[in-house]
């Protein structure tokens, strides 16, 4: 073969395979079917509507209402024996619903499953549901559904074999509802919906009655425990009363109404149609009495903040009672959804998804909310009070959701976010029991032994005697000598309700002190590094001298407090002193 026919070839099957689909020629190459890429065969709608619990008694509940029993017939496990016999099929379905209208009682549509595969969350075998039951003077039977399929075919669900045979052994040839009884032919024979009109009328009548006996009994029960209950005279007694007397008479209406309408021999029909409206009237009545609820609790703790001067708390209680409103109201929702027969579950999976996008773009505002919960419940600051914050010093001016402001002595406003301040170190100024009193004395180098001897006695005596004082051991020693002075510390705590008064205190015990040291003819000492200009004044010899005979006559008699005071002495001592001092202003005597 020549050069150029091999070239002819090649141009000619590359042109041939660009012709070729590349999923078909990808399909060749690795020796893939046609089969496995096609999608699988959708399984045929059953046209009964049988592929669920909840499709199966809806399907017999529709049928029986047309009276198409041998419709109905369908949705029961027969034998091959019965299922031959048109009549023997008619005459089950029609003993079912007689059953079914003396005493029987199928659950609500939307608590039924829905799912082909039923319910897995009860104690059932896998592929049996519980439906409902028939409860009569002679009679209990369980209703049961059960997926006569296996997995490789499509879910079939119908009345299990047990079931069926309970129906067969039951005995209601002469059984007639009560309704049955006394109903006059006309309203029996006339329907509305495949339903005697007698029994429209019956209902309207027993929902009537079940509210006004309903509301009667709420009364009753009021004015029992109004005798019985101590508190319930009371603002708190009273709005708990209130609370739940709305959901109280609902749940009592709809109890009166399910028993009446059942023991009356309602038609199954109209029963199974009003299970909607009475599960949605039970959900809205546990609605309303958590909602009910929130006000009063919401209530009772604003109350109790404003009595305790918590104003702070007021507003995060507001914000929780409004969050709890709104959680209820999408419960509320969601729940009613899901019982009207719409799936929820995607809504739910968007909701969580939405909430976590949202939690994620709020962080420090829901920061700041945890941050300022943690305040109101630990309560180390209050509007009010004199704190410090890190390095900044103010007094509260409010404590907000998001944040909280405190004024300077510069008189600025300082807003710090609660979340950064509940993480913080915070030192609160106005909730001490007493105030420390610690001033620290440096006297003159030519201070002599006993002078400072007298100076420890007298000042130490002075603090055991000011009424103003703590009891515990106030504290005055001579802890060193310097290059320039004799140190003498005091320790003492002082009894006051506020800054302001401790610094009175303060005051008048440094002036009685200042009295101390001028008479114990020394004076304190200047800093060295201070050039101090004035006219020499020598020490009084005199005094010195006084002080001397004093400390001398205290030795002899064993009377010196050095270093510990007597505490007889010290009992003598306390409260000895008038304070204030004699011409001072006292507004309490005025």
């Amino acid at each position: 073969m020549s050069l150029n026919t091999k070239r002819l070839l090649f141009f000619f099957l590359l042109w041939l395979a660009l012709l070729i689909k590349p999923e078909a020629l990808t399909a060749q190459l690795l020796g893939t079917s046609k089969s496995a890429t096609e999608e699988p065969a959708k399984v045929p709608e059953d046209s009964l509507g049988r592929r669920t619990p909840q499709g199966t008694v809806n399907g017999f509940i529709k049928a029986i209402g047309d009276q198409n029993y041998l419709r109905a017939s369908q949705y029961f496990v027969l034998s091959k024996r019965s299922y031959r016999k048109t009549a023997e099929r008619i005459r089950i379905a029609k003993t079912f619903q007689q059953l079914l209208d003396q005493g029987g009682n199928l659950s609500p549509s939307s608590i039924i499953s829905n799912k082909e595969t039923g319910r897995t969350d009860d104690d059932l075998a896998t592929g049996v549901d519980h439906v409902g039951s028939i409860t009569t003077s002679k009679t209990a039977i369980q209703l049961y559904v059960e997926n006569q399929s296996d997995d490789s075919q499509p879910a079939l669900w119908l009345f299990s074999a047990e079931t069926v045979e309970s129906i067969l052994s039951a005995d209601v040839s002469k059984a007639k509802t009560f309704l049955d009884r006394i109903l006059p032919t006309v309203l029996k024979e006339r329907k509305l919906g495949n339903v005697p009109i007698g029994h429209w009328t019956v209902v309207v009548v027993m929902t009537v009655l079940s509210y006004l006996l309903a509301r009667l009994l709420v009364f009753l029960i009021g004015l029992l425990v109004q005798k019985l209950w101590k508190k319930a005279a009371t603002e708190q007694g009273t709005a708990i009363i209130e609370a739940l007397t709305l959901p109280v008479h609902m749940y009592l209406t709809v109890l009166l109404f399910v028993a009446f309408t059942q023991r009356m021999g309602i038609s199954i029909i109209v029963r199974q149609r009003f299970g909607i409206i009475i599960i949605t009237i039970g959900i809205l009545a546990f609605l309303i009495l958590l909602w009910r609820m929130t006000d009063f609790v919401s209530m009772y703790a604003r109350s109790r903040m404003s009595r305790s001067g918590r104003i702070s708390a007021i507003s995060a209680i507001l914000f929780l009672s409004r969050t709890t409103k709104a959680a209820i109201v999408v419960i509320g929702i969601i729940a009613l959804l899901g019982i009207i027969g719409v799936d929820v579950t995607a809504g739910l999976a968007a909701l969580g998804i939405g909430g976590i996008a949202l939690a994620l773009g709020a962080q420090k505002t829901i920061e700041n909310f945890v941050g300022s919960v943690s305040l109101i419940a630990d309560q180390p600051l209050r509007v009010g009070d004199y704190c410090r914050v890190d390095d900044i010093k103010g007094t509260v001016e409010s404590i907000g959701m998001r944040s909280t402001t405190l004024r300077t002595s510069a008189r600025t406003i300082v807003t710090i976010p609660n979340g950064q301040l509940s993480a913080s170190k915070i030192e609160n100024f106005t909730h001490r029991d007493r105030f420390i009193f610690n001033p620290i004395f440096n006297f003159r180098m030519e201070t002599s032994p006993d002078q400072m001897r007298y100076l420890l006695v007298e000042l130490r005596s002075l603090l055991y005697a000011h009424p103003a004082i703590n009891n515990s051991n106030p504290i005055v020693r001579f802890t060193g000598i310097t290059a320039d002075a004799l140190k003498v510390e005091v320790t003492a705590y002082i009894e006051a309700i506020n800054v302001e008064t401790s610094q009175e205190v303060q005051e008048d015990i440094l002036l009685r002190m200042m009295d101390i040291i001028e008479q114990s003819g020394t004076s304190l000492a200047y800093p060295s590094q201070t050039l101090y200009m004035t006219r020499h004044i020598p020490p009084s010899t005199e005094k010195s001298d006084a002080i001397s005979e004093t400390i001398k006559k205290w030795k002899e008699n064993n009377e010196l407090q050095l270093p510990k005071f007597d505490p007889k002495r010290v009992e003598e001592l306390k409260d000895t002193l008038k304070y204030p001092n004699d011409g001072s202003y006292r507004p309490n005597e005025e």
